[in-house]
């Protein structure tokens, strides 16, 4: 009887184990974002532009169309799964979104993940029709997906966007309360257009995805091409904040509801550089003879300095010269 029962408990724990083994390969990596708070955290995010000519004032576009924001579209996520990533390619879903503001393979990539339980929820907000503006929305984060993954399109732009990926807000069992960040515009990599207004140009190969700076790319005709600043100010931020109340008892919020007024940030002016052409050839000699001529060459303005950058250059320049026809008399 003792054996037996011996053995029984031998193949119990062997059961055990294997169980064990299952659950933890089904579960699979948790790459250091798990999260053990003991229940949900509802948050309001909150999007903010800051694209102003003021800021930005090169190539700011005006009309058709002027510049604004795409829907922001959200996703809450665990370790094995990412909407974007700098430094890799981007997907299908991700180009789309960049380069049109096409959401539906972004939608169906993360109804796809969600079956695999990579994904939690996915939210949506209207977008700005100015460069300045806000739009916010309730989230639900569960503590199996307590990562934030977000994407909004520049209009107009190439595949110009900015976004948070994998923004951590659990951290061992406890929920942050407040957090905001700083964007910065990224190149999905997949249009070589420079400026917000570039016609459709594929880029082949496919290039990873970049954040663009003040001095790359290291073009002149660059949008964002400021060779004056260090670094770009913020073209927007976002802002979460952690509600206070039970999630079960509160109202749900809608888009552009703000929890509270906002101020909007106040970053200084850029100065932009007045840029011209090169200058033509010279043209003919005029003038009589006897005291001989004039010839002129000119140039003309690119680019317009706007907040206190430095002038435009002289833009016509004369010299002296021997008419043509004198020349031939000698």
């Amino acid at each position: 009887m003792m054996s037996s029962k011996l053995l029984s408990c031998g193949w119990l724990q062997q059961l055990l184990v294997v169980l064990l083994k299952l659950t933890l390969s089904f579960a699979g990596p948790t790459n250091g974002t798990e999260c053990t708070a003991r229940g949900p955290a509802s948050y309001i995010l909150v999007f903010t532009g800051h694209w102003s000519p003021q800021t930005f004032p090169k190539q700011y576009p005006l009309f058709r169309p002027p510049a604004q924001w795409s829907k922001l579209i959200a996703i809450t996520h665990n370790g094995q799964h990412r909407l974007f990533q700098e430094g890799a390619l981007a997907s299908i879903g991700v180009q789309n979104f960049a380069e049109l503001g096409v959401t539906v393979e972004l939608v169906k990539g993360a109804k796809d993940a969600r079956k695999r339980r990579e994904v939690g929820a996915m939210y949506r907000t209207a977008g700005i029709p100015t460069g300045i503006g806000h739009s916010s929305t309730e989230l639900l984060l569960q503590p199996r997906s307590p990562l934030l993954s977000l994407m909004v399109k520049v209009i107009p732009s190439p595949d110009w966007f900015v976004g948070v990926d994998s923004l951590n807000l659990c951290e061992g069992g406890q929920w942050k309360q407040e957090i905001t960040l700083d964007l910065q515009p990224l190149d999905a990599g997949t249009d070589s257009g420079f400026t917000f207004s570039s016609p459709n140009y594929p880029t082949v190969p496919q290039e990873n995805i970049t954040r663009i700076t003040s001095q790359m790319p290291n073009h002149p005709a660059n949008s964002f091409f400021y060779p004056r600043l260090t670094e770009l100010p913020p073209i927007a931020s976002i802002r979460l904040t952690r509600q206070s109340r039970s999630p079960a008892r509160q109202t749900p919020m809608s888009n552009h509801i703000l929890p509270h007024p906002i101020h909007p940030q106040r970053f200084s002016e850029t100065p932009l550089d007045c840029e011209v052409s090169m200058w033509s050839s010279w043209g003919l000699c005029l003038g009589p003879c006897s005291r001989g001529g004039i010839r002129h060459r000119t140039r003309y303005i690119l680019l317009r300095p706007a907040n206190a950058g430095t002038p435009c250059p002289e833009l016509e320049e004369q010299t002296e010269c021997m008419p043509h026809n004198c020349l031939k008399r000698q």
